[in-house]
């Protein structure tokens, strides 16, 4: 089986994917951290005059088993990668080893942005898992000051709608629900809810 989750930060699809992934069985590749992993390493030379090409270079030589999520989950870093998944060269060296996970024996859960429109359109199950900006503002905050990091409220929202606003104008591929995908909006659900009205989409679409 293979599912497509896609949505924006914050909106719940990474813990979703990994409890669906968890229940079935299937390996799971949480797409955005290869983003944020090439946007970890670029940050601080977006002046630089090489920096595309430098981009592109992380990007074909990224070692997914070394993606450290935990560090690659702030603010900054998610705002890096949107600046690098704006270059089309970045997006397709990350598009193929996307595919290549996709391809593994056993089935497969990806979640990010384009995988339901680019990456499996031919995906068993799609969902498209979002939030309003404030839901989504007041969860990435609650998890970062739990991990100490100093952050307010006001500076994650500012950096969520601006990650929107990028996303939604990425000149490299648009973000945007796949016509066939299954449309689930956690504002006011809790994460266990979420999960089941998911898991019941799943087994819905599957049988």
């Amino acid at each position: 089986m293979l599912i497509a989750v896609d949505g924006p930060a914050a909106s719940g699809k990474g813990t979703i994917a990994k409890r669906l992934a968890a229940h079935y069985g299937l390996s799971h590749l949480d797409t955005g951290l290869l983003y944020r992993g090439v946007g970890q390493q670029m940050m601080g030379r977006e002046a630089d005059a090489n920096f595309e090409s430098r981009a592109i270079d992380v990007a074909m030589s990224l070692d997914t088993g070394n993606l450290d999520e935990e560090a690659l989950s702030t603010a900054e870093v998610g705002l890096a990668a949107s600046k690098v998944a704006q270059i089309p060269e970045v997006r397709k060296a990350l598009n193929r080893l996307q595919r290549e996970f996709m391809e593994r024996d056993g089935g497969a859960i990806l979640d990010g942005r384009d995988i339901g429109t680019r990456i499996c359109p031919q995906a068993d199950v799609k969902l498209f898992i979002t939030a309003n900006a404030d839901t989504r503002a007041r969860r990435r905050t609650e998890q970062l000051l739990t991990r100490g990091l100093d952050v307010t409220y006001d500076g994650i929202l500012e950096q969520i709608e601006k990650r929107d606003k990028d996303d939604r104008e990425n000149p490299a591929g648009a973000f945007f629900q796949a016509a066939d995908a299954h449309l689930l909006d956690t504002s006011k659900l809790s994460i266990e809810a979420a999960f089941q009205a998911a898991l019941d989409i799943v087994e819905r679409v599957t049988g």
